[in-house]
């Protein structure tokens, strides 16, 4: 893994940081929102479902981003669009830190929304197009892992700076997850990286000097049309993704805090812990993708994530617990580690920025109201830890249903 890294040229080396960290640091900025739903709730007097709605409105307005910067993508270049795309998520997630009202916030999170959908499909065209074939699996896993890294970065402020935050006071008022938002103008400073030393997609560069005008990147729909039975595949696929991810993360912390009534660093530590999992998983499996193929991991790692149940969700130790959080969220990002490779090999050339993160996105959007849903069920229940499982079983046996159907990629050429 290291030699693959080392064989890269400089070109290669900086694209791939820069999409791995314009990832990063958005998952940072969303995940800050997850860990302080309850503490949302308290300071709006709103229930843990209506602060939901947040994460919900985020998740149901990535589409609309991922059309936006995907056609700015396809139609201007890669880097420019990376670096409109990290001020505008950077931007409004300082503005949350000052939102008076939770009708306010989630207008935020929404607009927050449309930013956060546009980085995922125009990163991974970046990096993709400029790395080599070879050992693709690999930076695949590696650059979808920039995910559970924001959420582990998140894990750590959540665990270290927000107890601090909270006898912090400012104007006779607690500043509390208001100054965790205004860590999010960290991402910011990731434009002046790209600007000063990334360059273009060579793939997207090359489809310049052959004289396309950026006519077929227009021309998006027509791509879609033309590749509907892929595309209404792709969007299935992530369907299942983004329900078995954000199924097991999103409420996760809340469960720890509410019904195991552990505390914001008990809770923010077993975060890490899981993180690394996410992390070592990816990479592992994404690196396996390239000897069993995409299919097969993706099957492999989400049928595991069935046994894993009972020490994630059922347990009662803050150890156990977080034994079964690095067991799950290890299998769980496992999985994800293909998908970037995986959709960008079955992604036509001239819309790959708007393809593969349209359907991503879409994918988002048939699950958005996922935490509202499962944090509705968990009060009926009165069970989070139930509700977690049940979650699992359904939504791995979709996954692995929806991804038999699906053929094998491994090693496509990518051009524009």
């Amino acid at each position: 893994m290291l030699k693959t890294l080392q064989n890269l040229t400089a070109p290669q080396r900086h694209a791939f940081f820069a999409c791995f960290l314009g990832w990063s640091l958005d998952a940072f900025d969303f995940f800050l929102l997850v860990f302080c739903i309850p503490a949302l709730a308290a300071g709006f007097h709103a229930r843990i479902p209506e602060v939901g709605l947040a994460v919900t409105l985020t998740l149901a307005f990535r589409p609309v981003g991922a059309i936006l910067f995907g056609y700015l993508a396809d139609r201007f270049g890669r880097r420019p669009t990376l670096m409109l795309n990290i001020a505008c998520y950077s931007v409004f997630e300082i503005a949350c830190a000052f939102a008076g009202s939770l009708h306010t916030l989630l207008i935020l999170r929404a607009l927050f929304g449309i930013a956060m959908g546009g980085e995922w499909g125009v990163g991974a065209a970046l990096a993709l197009e400029t790395l080599p074939r070879e050992g693709r699996g690999f930076f695949s896993g590696v650059l979808q892992e920039g995910y559970s890294a924001g959420y582990l970065l998140a894990s750590l402020a959540f665990a270290t700076v927000y107890p601090w935050l909270t006898h912090l006071h400012w104007h006779g008022q607690v500043v509390g997850w208001r100054g965790l938002f205004l860590l999010g103008a960290l991402p910011g400073l990731l434009v002046f990286y790209i600007g000063f030393r990334v360059e273009e997609s060579p793939a997207w560069a090359e489809s310049r000097v052959r004289g396309v005008t950026g006519r077929e990147s227009m021309h998006w729909r027509e791509g879609l049309r033309a590749y509907a039975p892929t595309f209404l595949f792709l969007i299935l696929l992530m369907a299942g993704f983004n329900a078995l991810s954000h199924g097991t993360q999103d409420l996760y912390p809340t469960f720890l805090q509410k019904q195991m009534h552990f505390s914001p660093r008990v809770t923010g530590n077993i975060g890490i812990v899981y993180n690394i999992g996410a992390i070592l998983g990816g990479i592992l499996f994404g690196s396996l993708s390239e000897k069993l193929g995409r299919k097969k991991t993706i099957l492999l790692a989400a049928l595991l994530t069935l046994p894993a149940i009972p020490l994630w969700a059922l347990s009662h130790s803050p150890y156990t617990l977080a034994a079964g959080a690095f067991a799950m969220q290890f299998l769980v990002q496992g999985a994800w580690g293909v998908v970037p490779a995986y959709l960008s090999e079955l992604s036509p050339g001239p819309v790959r920025a708007t393809f593969p993160g349209l359907a991503y996105q879409l994918g988002n959007l048939l699950m958005s109201w996922n935490i509202f849903l499962q944090a509705r069920i968990a009060e009926r229940l009165h069970s989070y830890g139930g509700m977690l499982a049940a979650t699992v079983v359904i939504v791995a046996l979709f996954l692995a249903t929806v991804t038999a159907f699906g053929r094998e990629s491994r090693g496509v050429e990518l051009r524009v």
